[in-house]
This record gives structure tokens, sequence and C-alpha cells, in this order.
């Protein structure tokens, strides 16, 4: 059993993702009455992807219109972007979450290569 723990806890140490914080953003007021805005930082730990992909969601992930100067960035192994995202206040209730998705090229499809999401999640 201890051989386990220990193989496991190797695996789950080569295990790669990227990161996008704050964990629980705050909607702040934009310049434009009836829009708000969240800032976002984004860092990429991964050396196999280079674009990532926003979405902001519902409480059970439908999408939610939002604007933003990215919807897909483009970002190097250990580089790091800071985004502001905004929606339509009237959605305010809506948003639950902004997501960053991995997206994988067609080529590197052909072996085996893992996508991740990570959701930043809005508390009431």
């Amino acid at each position: 059993m201890k051989k386990l723990a220990v193989v496991l806890l190797l695996v789950s140490g080569l295990s790669y993702s990227h990161e996008m914080t704050p964990t629980y953003p705050k909607w702040k007021r934009a310049h434009l009455s009836g829009i708000l805005k969240a800032k976002m930082e984004l860092f990429n730990k991964r050396n196999d992807v280079e674009y990532y992909e926003i979405g902001v969601f519902n409480k059970d992930f439908e999408p939610v219109p939002f604007v933003s100067a990215y919807s897909v960035i483009k970002l190097k192994y250990l580089g790091k972007v800071v985004f502001d995202v905004f929606i339509n206040s009237t959605d305010k209730s809506r948003v639950v979450y902004i997501c960053s998705k991995s997206k994988l090229r067609k080529e590197d499809l052909r072996r085996t290569a893992v996508a991740s999401r990570i959701c930043s999640k809005f508390k009431d």
C-alpha cells in the first residue's frame, strides 16, 4: 500500500496545468454605465500549450455573454498576462465562473495530450 501511495504522489507531481487568479474575483464598475469588469491574471505552466480560451458561465456552465480584449490568449511557456472581463450589469446575478481552457493544436492530438480547464468562482 505504501508503494502505491508513493507512485501516486510522484505521478501527480508530473502533471502540468495553468493558473488563473484571483480564485474568487469581484466585479467592479467599469468606466461605462451599466458595465462591470473583473481583472484576471493567467500564468502558463504548460510547455506543450500556447493558447487558452476564456469563457464566462452560469451555475450550469452555460455561456454568458462577455467582452474581453482576448477570447483566445496566446501565451508562451512561463508567460503571464493580465486581462479584464466585462459583462452587462444585468447579467451579474447569472455569472458564477470565469474559466480558461487550454487549446490543443491539431498536430498535438496525435500524441497523448490533456486539455485543462481552470475556473475562478464569484461568491455572492
